[in-house]
């Protein structure tokens, strides 16, 4: 008789507590291998790709495409041993080990027979194992219980609530056993918001002007993006300061260091070198805050976060340890990263754990900004485009490559004058390549 196991949606690291259905890699009915990608999901920080680490025949899916889950749901069952599709299983208790035909991977590229080099430790899917049945078994809605605790396991959830006045307990959740998903929360705060509008006049009102047309969902990246930025406008004291530097002789450096051969050095890649540089002079702007404990951590080494527009929403990759690579290797990486951005397949670990962001939004054509800060960092260092202006040079009026440069940093950590002193030094770089020889 063939044993039915139940795959639960694993947990995916980078502290995520849910994911999006975003598409089926296989049907009911289907037969699968251990470590079989079965469904493509997206998380707040990447797209990735689910294996199961059960073979055997797929009996049941949950959720369908579009389908927020938290992590621990049910994804589908698969029985194990059998030819043909078993019944779907009844709820049983969980067991502590799994069967003998399961990897115990769960990620793409960490299951059984991967490179050793991607491979990582994750937490193991559970497996729930029931006796066979005769027919399959009807589910039933869960209603939550109201004298226990909240069904919530999301605390971005809980945190949404909480700052727009929401109790929890007056929801009912659309989950799997009445879990209440943001979804509901955002259902519920809708609601609360058309119940306090005023009421229309009495007299005959214009025709409406701005119809809604269309509510885009806050989910995967873009909720993310605005959940990151809302707290960095809320918690960090933002100030920026900007100058526009001669980038004439750093742009003819890097035409004459490509044409020697050799690996090219792309421009982001020597104004990154340039940041670890200046980092170095300056480490109070490589840190972050540390209210709870009232402490400014400063940090060793700089992972530096590049911002990047894809067709998924804005993402910002990380480079690790930049302050010990060469303008060759950065510029590798950088490729590498920005590439993975615009196929979608950047990991959560590509995305998190930046000390310091460089944002190029010269590439859109225009000259400055006032960026906010990807919080828990302390500074951001804005790159306009780099567009032949009138400049004095050497006493005389001439025409030059003037790009603007801007640094927006947190003015718990630092001063205006160590801002300054840090741009300033960056500046001199650009104008001057020869100041960052030693560095190279």
């Amino acid at each position: 008789m063939a044993q039915v196991l139940e795959f639960k949606l694993p947990d995916l690291g980078e502290g995520l507590t849910e994911a999006e259905i975003v598409r089926w890699l296989v049907a009911v009915g289907d037969v699968v291998a251990i470590d079989q990608p079965v469904v493509e999901v997206e998380t707040a920080k990447a797209m990735v790709e689910v294996p199961c680490p059960y073979g055997g025949v797929v009996t049941a899916r949950y959720g369908e495409e579009g389908t927020e889950l938290p992590v621990g749901a049910p994804l589908l069952t698969v029985a194990v041993g059998a030819s043909e599709p078993a019944p779907e299983p009844e709820s049983a208790p969980v067991a502590d080990g799994g069967s003998g035909e399961t990897s115990g991977n769960v990620l793409v590229g960490y299951g059984t027979g991967a490179p050793a080099a991607r491979r990582r430790r994750v937490r193991p899917a559970t497996a729930v194992v029931t006796a066979p049945v005769e027919a399959p078994v009807a589910v039933a809605e869960a209603v939550p219980d109201r004298a226990g605790p909240v069904p919530v396991i999301s605390p971005l959830v809980r945190r949404l609530a909480r700052q727009n006045g929401l109790d929890l307990r007056a929801l009912d959740g659309s989950g799997r056993d009445g879990l209440i998903l943001r979804c509901d929360v955002e259902l519920a705060i809708e609601r609360m918001e058309q119940a306090v509008q005023a009421p229309p006049a009495p007299t005959p009102a214009p025709a409406a002007t701005g119809a809604v047309t269309e509510r885009v969902p806050l989910r995967g990246v873009r909720g993310a993006v605005a959940d990151k930025l809302s707290r960095s406008r809320r918690e960090i004291p933002e100030a920026t300061c900007w100058v526009d530097a001669d980038a004439t002789e750093l742009m003819a450096a890097r035409t004459a260091a490509n044409a020697a051969g050799g690996p090219k050095i792309s421009l982001i890649a020597l104004l990154a070198r340039i940041c670890t540089a200046a980092l170095a002079r300056f480490p109070e702007l490589n840190s972050t805050v540390d209210m709870e404990a009232r402490e400014i951590v400063r940090l060793r080494d700089v992972h530096l976060g590049f911002a990047a527009q894809t067709e998924r929403g804005l993402v910002v990759p990380v480079v690790r340890d930049a302050q010990d690579r060469s303008a060759e290797s950065l510029s590798a990486e950088f490729a590498r990263l920005t590439e993975a951005g615009r196929t979608g397949t950047l990991t959560p670990g590509d995305l998190t754990g930046g000390t310091f962001t460089l944002n190029n939004y010269g590439v859109f054509g225009v000259d400055g900004s006032t960026p906010i800060i990807n919080h828990p960092e302390a500074a951001m260092l804005g790159i306009g485009r780099i567009v032949a202006k009138p400049w004095v040079h050497e006493g005389e009026l001439a025409i030059r490559q003037v790009v603007q440069l801007s640094l927006t940093f947190d003015h718990r950590v630092c001063d205006g004058g160590t801002a300054g002193g840090f741009l300033r030094y960056v500046a001199d770089c650009v104008e001057q390549p020869a100041v960052l020889l030693r560095t190279l």
